[in-house]
């Protein structure tokens, strides 16, 4: 596995969110983004994980709620990446794949996008 501090995985993910247009990070609503370094022991082996309503099915009764969340798990992303430039391209297709799901684009498009 690929050696790299939680601080460095970290700032890999702030910077795939800085990479994100501003047009877009402006329209993501009651949302925030964790780094974990597991997924659940019971669950697939993920890169990321979005839980909540994306922004399409919100209706008049959203309101009062938990922020959705979009966790990126490090150590996976560490074992299937030989490289830190590596670390750096699937960190990036991860951000926009999780945010993906926040704005209610289903895992089959954003493969084929590229973002899977």
């Amino acid at each position: 596995m690929l050696e790299m501090g939680r601080e460095r995985f970290e700032e890999l993910v702030g910077d795939a969110l800085d990479g994100i247009p501003v047009e877009l990070t402006r329209l993501m609503d009651n949302v925030v983004i964790f780094v974990e370094d597991e997924p659940s022991a019971d669950g697939p082996e993920l890169l990321g994980l979005y839980e909540g309503t994306p922004l399409t099915e919100r209706g008049e009764w959203y309101a009062g709620v938990l922020p959705d969340r979009i966790t990126v798990y490090r150590n996976p992303t560490l074992r299937m990446c030989a490289t830190e430039a590596e670390v750096v391209r699937e960190v990036a297709v991860t951000v926009v794949h999780e945010i993906g799901h926040h704005f209610g684009i289903p895992d089959e498009r954003l493969h084929e996008l590229g973002y899977g």
